[in-house]
């Protein structure tokens, strides 16, 4: 029998990951655009892709593009990647899908966000501006070159006055606020551009449905909110008129089914922050709940192969959209009944999906199940004869051993929950085995029956590598995902009760070399289980929280985040304090005897450097053998798609430390 490849660490420069999923308007075409990683220079580029037929095919190689939209049936807009030559501006390109290369078409004088197109010249878009300079997109070249003069000249400083003044792979924000602008294409190919919303409006994602196009958002001075209003821009009457004028629920998702509209809205009552958007119609300014999801409507289910997209669409007569389910994901059909929603779920199955579109006659997804990286399938609009249109990742792991998922369900503080273990290649139950037990983030996230490099990598190392979704993951409701006040508890043994049951149905696993690691949640819980246990040789934390008060003051997210799941009020004081400092890992840092390794990137402001420095330090100061990971320029999703060659150093590192400690360990 031949011996199967094992999966290399830098395996992860071969997949391509598909994405921007948009069929033409008479549904002909599905454009999708492919990531592909470029070691050489540490860098990414993307590739448009068109499908025919179920056929697909590279259509750009001098570009390096991702897709807008559709401006005709066969015609694309694509925006260029690299770097502009004029600072705050975005070049466009048409693709004519019937052959020829991608040409210039406009350049649009900000950086942008959506576009929605009115007609085959209007259009209506989101960008970027500045509180104390609104209007710099009519700026002429002279004007342009002068102030980003002046910048530079201001480069070694940042001058803060927002709340939050910076977010996670954004940088810096303070003053910046995304804008509603409309755009008229001359026949000239020049771009006439108007904002129609004040410099201190922060709008959200752009909907349209026929002439009319639906936003949220607030205005803003110093303090961002976490609840917004609703805006409708009317084409026709070139005016914006306020839908919905509380401040009492964050809104989104708008969408327009059987004549009426509506949006996903929270209030953030019951279960916090993390509470999950109730579907509303929005009528006659008032917002009337028609239906109370179970469970989430996008995916949560994680991979660290495939990026997330699209997760809705509507054509007036069906809704669909994503929902995830316990460990998987499914896509709802909605329709409407004299303003009332009847949902069916029209597919469902093991694995994960990351973006989707339709046409009148099909659905196009990007699915990932547990022995593939992610592809791009269509199937019928009833979610039935699912195929696959593309083979982008056939070659990168043809002849490799892929561990299956073997499903472990067990029973943990009364509750019924899910894990699963991946074993070698050739496994022996007579043979002694280390192992990892990998922890998600979120903690709003689930694990499933998915490809995970990672994982099949430290399996490939002759590593077993377990995992599971406790209280606090996703797929399963509010009440369950809701772990406020109760970090490091239910969710802790509950981790321990799983590693207890992986050890009783695989006893052949070498007790004194289990390791552990964990990103963001799962890296804060990595900074709980080493001040709450020593029974693991070592730990690599990613990206962590080790001092909910110090990341409630820093984090992009932190003013809220940090008190509301800590059970605290979102005001600061000595009491909150005490809370928020009852749930810090830092806390217990003097109960440390585990080897910990701490990996973190110098510009992730959700989970910010400090976290794992103060962590690192109160164990190096107590003689615990402990190193520091460093990544310069990435941030919090540097396991995801940081640059290609940092996320390679990552896995080295994280696997040396554990070669490291299972080495020195003797039965």
């Amino acid at each position: 029998m031949t011996k199967l490849k094992k999966i290399q660490r830098d395996d992860l420069a071969l997949y391509r990951t598909p994405g921007g999923l948009k069929y033409s308007p008479d549904g002909t075409y599905l454009a999708f655009q492919v990531k592909r990683a470029d070691l050489e220079k540490n860098e990414y580029h993307s590739d448009v892709w068109l499908a025919q037929d179920g056929e697909a095919k590279q259509v750009t190689w001098s570009i390096d593009a991702s897709i807008v939209d559709w401006k005709d049936a066969h015609t694309l807009i694509l925006r260029r990647n690299t770097k502009e030559t004029k600072p705050g501006t975005t070049d466009l390109y048409l693709l004519d899908v019937r052959g020829g290369e991608a040409a210039p078409w406009v350049t649009l004088p900000y950086g942008l966000g959506q576009w929605v197109q009115i007609d085959d010249t209007h259009y209506v878009t989101t960008g970027g501006i500045r509180v104390d300079d609104p209007d710099a997109y009519k700026d002429d070249e002279e004007t342009r070159k002068k102030k980003a003069e002046e910048k530079k000249a201001e480069e070694d400083y940042h001058v803060v006055e927002d709340l939050p003044y910076w977010f996670n792979g954004q940088g810096y924000t303070d003053g910046e606020r995304t804008a509603v602008f409309t755009v008229e294409i001359t026949d000239e190919g020049k771009a006439k551009v108007k904002r129609l919303t004040a410099p201190n409006f922060d709008a959200g994602g752009l909907r349209l449905e026929g002439k009319r196009v639906y936003f949220s958002g607030n205005t803003f001075r110093k303090h961002q909110s976490l609840y917004s209003k609703a805006y409708v821009y009317d084409a026709k009457t070139e005016k914006i008129e306020t839908l919905y004028r509380k401040e009492d629920h964050g809104i989104g998702g708008f969408f327009e089914l059987g004549g009426k509209l509506y949006c996903q809205a929270s209030d953030m009552k019951t279960y916090g922050v993390n509470q999950t958007s109730d579907i509303f119609r929005l009528e006659d300014g008032a917002l009337t709940k028609v239906y109370t999801p179970e469970v989430s409507l996008y995916s949560s289910v994680i991979g660290d192969t495939a990026e997330g997209g699209g997760a809705m669409y509507c054509d007036g007569k069906e809704y669909l959209t994503f929902a995830t389910i316990r460990d998987h994901n499914a896509i709802f059909s909605f329709t409407s009944n004299r303003g009332k929603l009847a949902k069916k779920t029209i597919w469902e199955q093991d694995g994960m999906l990351c973006s989707m579109d339709a046409s009148d006659k099909e659905i196009a997804v990007v699915y990932q199940d547990w022995n593939h990286v992610a592809e791009v399938y269509v199937m019928d609009r009833a979610g039935q004869g699912m195929k696959q249109i593309t083979t982008l990742n056939e070659k990168a792991l043809e002849g490799r051993y892929i561990a299956k998922p073997n499903r472990l369900d067990y029973t943990s503080c009364g509750l019924d929950l899910r894990g699963w273990v991946l074993l070698p290649e050739d496994y022996n139950p007579k043979k002694k085995y280390p192992a990892i037990l990998d922890v998600h983030g979120g903690p709003r996230c689930a694990y499933g029956e998915t490809f995970f490099h990672e994982m099949q990598y430290w399996v490939a190392q002759g590593f077993i590598v377990f995992f599971t979704n406790i209280k606090g993951s996703d797929g399963r409701g509010d009440a369950f995902a809701d772990i406020r006040g109760d970090y490091g508890g239910t969710d802790f043994t509950n981790l321990m009760d799983f590693t207890d049951a992986v050890l009783a149905a695989y006893p052949n696993i070498d007790t004194k070399k289990i390791c552990e690691t964990g990103g963001s949640y799962g890296g804060f819980m990595t900074n709980w289980i080493i001040g709450h246990t020593d029974r693991f040789c070592a730990c690599a934390s990613q990206r962590s929280i080790s001092n909910w008060i110090s990341f409630s003051y820093i984090s992009d997210i932190g003013e809220y985040f940090g008190p509301d799941q800590c059970g605290a009020k979102n005001t600061f004081g000595d009491k909150n304090h005490e809370i928020l400092w009852e749930h810090s890992p830092l806390k217990y840092a003097d109960c440390v005897k585990t080897p910990t390794l701490f990996l973190h990137s110098d510009e992730d402001y959700r989970c910010p450097l400090p976290e794992g420095m103060q962590m690192m330090q109160a164990l190096a100061a107590r003689g615990i053998d402990t190193r520091l990971i460093v990544f310069k320029g990435e941030n919090h999703e540097l396991s995801r798609s940081g640059k290609p060659k940092h996320r390679i150093r990552r896995l080295d590192e994280i696997t040396g430390w554990f070669t490291k400690h299972i080495s020195n360990k003797k039965r």
